[in-house]
């Protein structure tokens, strides 16, 4: 039976160890996660009764790969991005106002996400471990939907915050999750084939 706990001892698992790496490397890193952020807000997937965008996909996985700290950090670059005025919000929407609005909510809720999920796949719920992964993705889809529908409720009543803000985004959290996941198996495998290989089989 597989231990699902949480550890609070020294993270067992960076996946690009961006602790270790040089300040360019690190600010490279940030504007890509950023620019990968921006071009998954123009990704929508037709869905009834509302379309799903892919934010939140690309968010828990910058947070996954990217640990709890730095991903935080490139949701938050992403974020100012889209205060100042670049195109780079959901379907290439942009300015203050989409913070202070309906959305506001889901907005702020993403770097919470990011750092979250990071959390979780430092400690092992990661693509080593691909059910914990989904898991680490489903909790971060959830969080996100929650603190989003709390915010709106404070707008439009509570009721009508979770009909529109909330039930209609959970089977597109779910899918967004197992591809999440999905991905982070991928990337595991990836590093993992290097390592496995013998000088014999070079």
């Amino acid at each position: 039976m597989t231990n699902i706990a949480v550890s609070t001892a020294k993270p067992s698992f960076s996946p690009l160890g961006l602790h270790n790496r040089s300040l360019a490397w690190k600010a490279g890193a940030v504007i890509l996660g950023s620019l990968f952020l921006a071009l998954s807000s123009y990704i929508e997937v037709p869905m009834i009764p509302v379309p799903v965008t892919m934010q939140t996909f690309a968010v828990t996985l910058v947070g996954a790969l990217y640990g709890w700290r730095f991903g935080a950090l490139t949701i938050v670059a992403w974020l100012v991005e889209g205060a100042a005025g670049f195109p780079v919000l959901a379907g290439g929407a942009a300015g203050v106002q989409h913070f202070v609005g309906p959305t506001g909510g889901y907005l702020f809720s993403f770097p919470i996400v990011a750092a979250v999920v990071g959390w979780l796949a430092e400690r092992g719920w990661n693509g080593n471990r691909v059910m914990l992964a989904f898991a680490a993705m489903l909790i971060g889809n959830l969080l996100c939907l929650v603190l989003g529908t709390a915010w709106l409720a404070v707008m439009i009543g509570a009721e009508k915050a979770i009909t529109f803000g909330f039930l209609p985004f959970i089977v597109g959290g779910l899918l967004k999750s197992a591809l999440g996941a999905a991905t982070l198996k991928l990337f595991s495998t990836y590093r993992a084939e290097p390592r496995d290989r013998s000088p014999e089989a070079r």
